[in-house]
């Protein structure tokens, strides 16, 4: 049996805001900032608003294999209007390389997009000449929506949203972090500090709950700064003009890589020498002209080539449940940007 229909006032009250911003939100007419749409659109998707997201029904058999004929058609890859979530980004390049490849080796055409930031979405083509889509990062809630009424396979990679149920594909982000940080905990460091926004991206995010993971598991305090995990830390050079530190912890464990090195040159402007006065950690292994202690490496084309995989398999098979693929990680430790850990 069929829950109750989630109400435009549950919405509201989940949000904490109006009725009537909902109700605008929902059927795509002006009246609400931005921001508080996505808010909505989000807390909807949560409630189990939309229907078209429903899950996919699990199968009494398992799925047929993929066929063996090659796929013919247009496949969508669609980047976030976000700066550095690009073609041209340290990580995202290689996973559109990943994507590229694998595309090319099965024939199929490619069609690069960005999403707009006005006209609804695939408004100058032709939804029936798409035979799937690729998502890259963080596409807005009202974007995949708009992309849910084509009724066309997706896949999205290392991005998450309530509003909107598909495949995905992930880095192991959770077991990741965690690798990581008991490397950091077995060298004896004991006083950490979290640096990156958590609700920047669910991967940033599930690395945060790794990290306060392995700190519970160990008895180690958790005195974080919600400065160093909230939205002040989207931009380091802001946030470090007026951050100063009662005491600086032994090890900055950084969201990413490029958080990392942009957090080392702030130190250093402050006269703070890593990796004598503290360790930095990063994720992704994006940088090699920091000192950034370890760091968790990512397969960038991998992601990128069994993104292509399950779309094409689900192509092929659209009545099964969805799926949430990980991909394995390694763990990355440069020992001569090391230091001995504080002692009481």
């Amino acid at each position: 049996m069929k829950g109750k229909k989630v109400t435009i006032q549950e919405i509201a009250d989940l949000v904490g805001v109006s009725k009537f911003a909902v109700s605008r939100a929902l059927s795509s007419k002006p009246g609400v900032s931005a921001q508080t749409r996505e808010l909505i659109l989000k807390a909807a998707g949560q409630l189990g608003y939309f229907k078209n997201n429903e899950s996919r029904r699990v199968a009494d058999d398992p799925p047929p294999a993929p066929k063996d004929s090659k796929l013919a058609g247009t496949i969508v890859v669609l980047f976030p209007n976000i700066r550095y979530q690009n073609k041209d980004s340290v990580y995202w390049g290689p996973v559109f390389e990943g994507i590229t490849s694998r595309l090319n080796q099965e024939g199929m055409d490619i069609l690069t997009l960005t999403e707009p930031s006005g006209d609804p979405m695939f408004s100058v083509l032709n939804p029936e000449a798409i035979r799937g889509i690729i998502t890259i990062g963080t596409i807005s809630t009202q974007i995949l929506l708009d992309i849910g009424r084509l009724n066309i396979p997706v896949v999205m990679v290392d991005h998450v949203d309530p509003a909107f149920r598909c495949d995905t594909v992930f880095a192991d982000n959770f077991n990741g972090m965690r690798e990581m940080m008991l490397k950091l905990v077995s060298k004896g460091y004991r006083k950490y500090q979290f640096v990156g926004n958590i609700r920047y991206a669910q991967s940033f995010y599930e690395r945060w709950l790794a990290f306060k993971t392995v700190l519970e598991e160990y008895g180690i305090a958790l005195n974080q700064d919600p400065r160093l995990n909230g939205p002040d830390a989207d931009d380091i050079y802001k946030l470090f003009q007026k951050e100063t530190f009662d005491e600086l912890p032994e090890v900055f464990v950084c969201a990413n890589d490029s958080n990392a090195a942009f957090l080392i040159d702030e130190l250093r402007k402050r006269g703070l020498d890593v990796p004598q006065n503290c360790i930095v950690t990063g994720f992704d292994n994006t940088n090699e002209t920091h000192p950034i202690f370890a760091t968790v490496n990512v397969k960038k084309e991998w992601l990128g080539m069994r993104a292509v995989d399950q779309l094409l398999w689900r192509i092929m098979n659209r009545d099964y449940a969805f799926e949430r693929k990980l991909i394995h990680v390694d763990i990355v430790v440069r020992s001569e940007y090391a230091r001995l850990p504080l002692t009481e």
